[in-house]
């Protein structure tokens, strides 16, 4: 079961990340430097609820951790899209 997959996009198994919380992350971006769950294609939004509910659960903290910000851009655009908005302009 330690070999689950949790974040799809970094290959981040629930192994790394209760490895992680044991070694002290208990937050979101700290999990995030710690095993990089949350930085792939998605950033986070397919993985991020269950690695919260798997730090409240391993941390045992009645209050939610701390969760990760969006970064930009906040919809993944294909190079392709780019390349042709500068050709228009």
């Amino acid at each position: 079961m330690n070999d689950l997959i949790v974040c799809r996009c970094e290959g981040v198994r629930l192994s790394d990340i209760l490895r992680a919380a044991d070694e002290g992350a208990s937050s979101m971006p700290g999990m995030k430097k710690r095993v990089r769950v949350g930085m792939g294609y998605c950033q986070g939004r397919v993985c991020q609820a269950a690695v919260r509910n798997l730090l409240e659960f391993r941390v045992n903290h009645p209050a939610k951790p701390v969760l990760q910000r969006a970064q930009a851009p906040v919809r993944p655009i294909r190079l392709k899209d780019i390349i042709n908005s500068k050709s228009a302009e």
